[in-house]
């Protein structure tokens, strides 16, 4: 009872009085529906649109090899979005982003760090198999995707991965 009801009991007060004092507490109590968006997060489901924009990509300096190749992957990552929303709907994109983030919706908040993508170059990690599949580092909210050269072969990694792939406590 303390926890849930009277720990929480003076700070509501302070609340109020200061709704009071602005006039919003009278026309909050008269219609609390009009105001339920504003203190209440209703979270909508997922599209292409939005995680595009929940994902920004960071590509490598102008004029390079790999800003060549990055290019190049940028709108596969903009079909395979659109393409799972059509074929899959928003459990497809929960998918995405729990590879991504460990989340399966956006916090209220927003993510911190925000999520971004990279991509995998072979070089870097010496191993052709690690850079043919996508990575994620969920403490930084990053997913770096593999370089192809075609689409089919793109989604088909993209969609083993994902699927392959349980999360957290999951089995």
């Amino acid at each position: 009872m303390f926890q849930v009801v009277h720990r929480v009991e003076a700070p509501f007060q302070r609340f109020q009085e200061g709704l009071k004092t602005l006039g919003v507490l009278g026309k909050l109590q008269k219609s609390p529906d009009s105001f339920r968006p504003l203190f209440c997060h209703q979270q909508s489901a997922l599209t292409a649109e939005i995680m595009e924009d929940l994902f920004p990509i960071h590509l490598s300096a102008q004029g390079s090899n790999k800003r060549r190749a990055e290019e190049m992957v940028v709108p596969y990552w903009r079909d395979y979005l659109i393409d799972a929303e059509d074929q899959e709907g928003p459990s497809k994109l929960e998918q995405i982003l729990a590879f991504a983030t460990g989340a399966t919706v956006i916090p209220p908040i927003g993510f911190q760090p925000m999520p971004s993508i990279d991509f995998l170059h072979e070089e870097e990690y010496g191993d052709s198999a690690v850079s043919n599949l996508p990575l994620a580092n969920t403490c930084i909210n990053c997913l770096k995707l593999p370089l192809h050269s075609s689409y089919s072969v793109f989604k088909a990694k993209l969609d083993f991965a994902f699927a392959n792939t349980h999360g957290f406590g999951r089995a």
